[in-house]
């Protein structure tokens, strides 16, 4: 295929996509409304160009253009290139930013036990929205088809879709419209029964890769589930009498290092924080059983695109609640600071 200059490759874009919304031959009047601000004249003229090409072709006199199949291979290759490339990029820096993240996580709880004497935890962020940004499939070859998924926070989930046969480039381009028009800016929740059945009647024949996809969608919010706790200071409770007690002092321990009974209590907190993102839980008040001496205080952190996360700090009932609040708040901004830059400071520096 020739090299298309700008020019040209944005109208036959424009011509592409005109024709998959509306299934009607387009014209430059079409062309100049809706995409360009050209005259009709050097449209038609591109146009002819375009014909000469094989890049489209005019049904009948007086009619606008269509695609052909050339014109179908030149838009998907391109629209998969640019896919491709801008997934590779996400990947990259979410595996970038995952390695600082998790230093920095660990820098705070560090930090929050030595300046509150107290033991301290933090939940790594997670995706509370999931919603689906985007969906690309492509081929990998005769019997495989690549699906992937991009939510909410840039979190990607790659599958692998057993085929019987080859796709050809219309129907992976009307497979990636209809998966992208359906599902984009949906929540896992707004996807329902309906809007499934409705896309794979769409889908017909490939019915089964949309369901893969959506499956991989699930996914996404499964793994999701699985939250990261960092902890320290856990043997600062052996500082206070009333919880220095052995079989109480173990079953602290115990909590700290099973980590998940900390993960299911203080992601909770995050429906129930208030304004400032700050919650006090005191003795019975924690769902924790071996907490039940104990108080516990957790700040959510926000890092956008309903990313949220929390901090906690844990010890006696008699604690001193002005510092671990002042703690909080100061680590829970800086946090949120150091992110938005994308500079990993050593925290409360």
């Amino acid at each position: 295929m020739e090299q298309l200059d700008e020019r040209k490759e944005i109208i036959l874009n424009a011509i592409i996509q005109n024709y998959l919304e509306t299934g009607e031959p387009v014209g430059s009047r079409t062309i100049s409304k809706s995409y360009l601000n050209l005259s009709s004249a050097t449209i038609r003229n591109e146009m002819a160009d375009l014909e000469e090409l094989g890049y489209i072709v005019q049904p009948h006199t007086s009619a606008g253009r269509i695609p052909t199949d050339m014109g179908y291979r030149f838009y998907v290759d391109h629209l998969m290139a640019e896919k491709d490339k801008e997934v590779t990029q996400m990947q990259e820096i979410m595996f970038e930013k995952t390695g600082k993240m998790e230093k920095l996580l660990k820098q705070v709880v560090k930090v929050l036990a030595n300046n509150t004497q107290y033991a301290s935890m933090i939940l790594a962020p997670s995706v509370q929205s999931n919603k689906v940004k985007f969906v690309q499939i492509s081929n990998v070859d005769d019997n495989h088809v690549l699906s992937v998924v991009v939510m909410e926070g840039n979190l990607v989930r790659n599958r692998v879709i057993e085929v019987d046969k080859p796709l050809d480039n219309e129907t992976m381009l009307k497979l990636n419209m209809l998966l992208n028009t359906n599902l984009n800016g949906l929540t896992v929740n707004e996807i329902n029964l309906s809007l499934i059945s409705n896309m794979k009647e769409q889908a017909g024949i490939h019915e089964e890769i949309v369901e893969q996809v959506l499956q991989s969608v699930a996914d996404t919010i499964k793994e999701e589930e699985d939250l990261e706790v960092y902890t320290s200071g856990a043997t600062n409770i052996f500082k206070y009498p009333e919880l220095s007690d052995s079989e109480k002092a173990k079953d602290l321990i115990n909590a700290f290092e099973e980590k998940q009974p900390l993960a299911d209590f203080i992601a909770e907190t995050n429906s129930e924080s208030d304004e400032t993102g700050i919650q006090v839980y005191i003795g019975n008040d924690s769902s924790i059983k071996t907490m039940k001496d104990c108080s516990v205080v957790t700040a959510t952190y926000e890092l956008g695109e309903g990313v949220k996360g929390t901090i906690g700090i844990i010890g006696p009932k008699r604690m001193d609640y002005e510092n671990v609040l002042n703690n909080l708040k100061n680590l829970k901004t800086q946090l949120e600071s150091v992110v938005k830059s994308e500079d990993v400071v050593e925290p409360g520096s």
